[in-house]
């Protein structure tokens, strides 16, 4: 994301003008969520500054820590130590969701048999950072595949259950991801559903940004017009 990370955290990019953490976080709220943790680290003053309390966006917010980007696996344990407890929803903070979705997906991820659930998406070619996914009758059964000829790649949104908390120590790394946590307890029989959600809109790039605000701004600045609004 640089040049532009260099001056403004990831989070507070926009989409459609708004923050993208902000539109998450309302959408968290829309669907039932009422207490979140956020794991901040560069510039993570940024992030504080805009959201606060949460109290603006219909959360309450508590924050924690991570110096280094560590990976995904090693945030949840942060969170956990500050307080957050499974079950509990875990999210990239720079991607914005289609409407109900996120409810949808808390929904589909509750039952009580599920160590977990991954979101999982179509339309999108495997990568690195897009990884595939092998799912077997609903369930998850390879977390990270390349393999060009699948449909599904996985969405940052992952269900995490008590289950899956054993599975957070002792991974390779750093980085430390929940892919590999999860794909250890899905190894040991543990049962992780896949649910499908609508492809969401992400921020992974500069061009993103772009991509992600040009139909706002020719929705609300007109041809010619310069529009601005503010700092983050």
């Amino acid at each position: 994301m640089r040049p532009l990370t260099e001056r403004w955290a990831k989070p507070v990019l926009p989409v459609d003008g708004r923050p993208v953490v902000g539109l998450l976080l309302r959408e968290l709220a829309r669907a039932g969520i009422e207490r979140t943790f956020v794991v901040v680290g560069h510039l993570g003053d940024q992030i504080e500054a805009l959201v606060g309390n949460g109290s603006a966006f219909g959360v309450e917010v508590s924050y924690a820590t991570q110096p280094e980007a560590l990976g995904s696996a090693d945030a949840v344990r942060r969170a956990l130590d500050a307080g957050a407890e499974a079950p509990a929803l875990v999210t990239a903070a720079d991607n914005v969701y289609r409407e109900g979705d996120l409810s949808r997906f808390r929904a589909a991820a509750s039952g009580t048999e599920l160590a977990g659930a991954l979101a999982v998406r179509r339309g999108l070619r495997p990568a690195p950072k897009k990884p595939g996914v092998q799912i077997a009758d609903g369930r998850v059964a390879t977390v990270y595949d390349l393999d060009p000829n699948l449909a599904l790649t996985a969405a940052p949104l992952w269900a995490l259950g008590a289950p899956i908390l054993p599975y957070l120590e002792d991974l390779s790394g750093p980085p430390f991801e929940l892919a590999e946590a999860y794909q250890r307890a899905i190894d040991d029989g543990r049962r992780v559903d896949a649910v499908e959600i609508a492809p969401p809109r992400d921020i992974t790039s500069p061009a993103d940004v772009l991509d992600q605000n040009f139909p706002y701004l020719g929705a609300h600045g007109g041809a010619g017009d310069a529009v601005y609004h503010g700092s983050p």
